[in-house]
């Protein structure tokens, strides 16, 4: 059996390894910056969500291709971007140091609603 735990980039309590006791335990995480990143990897994180990659309407700033790589840089963590990815930028998420991607818009239906 799988299970996990999902800590958001606001968490910032240190003692978080202890969840490993359990085999086959994942903890996965989100970042926007360094000091978050760290704080993940110290947190025991083996997965960071890295947003928001590209420009989004929720948040005025974002990482770019350069900032994210230069960011995941000799990190012993996997990455995912999430933020902005549309069909348009989808193929430069090819450039990044990433085992996957994620976001919602893209996949969403679009209903006219």
């Amino acid at each position: 059996m799988l299970s996990g735990v999902y800590l958001p980039a606001f968490n910032k309590k240190k003692i978080i390894k202890k969840f490993k006791l359990r085999k086959n335990f994942q903890i996965l995480g989100s970042a926007h910056n360094l000091i978050e990143i760290n704080r993940k990897i110290e947190q025991g994180c083996e997965i960071i969500f890295l947003a928001p990659l590209f420009k989004t309407k929720k948040s005025k700033n974002h990482l770019n291709i350069s900032k994210f790589n230069i960011l995941t840089l000799n990190k012993k963590v996997k990455f995912v971007a999430l933020g902005g990815i549309k069909k348009n930028n989808i193929s430069k998420t090819k450039m990044l140091n990433i085992c996957g991607i994620s976001g919602i818009s893209m996949f969403q239906k679009k209903t006219g609603l």
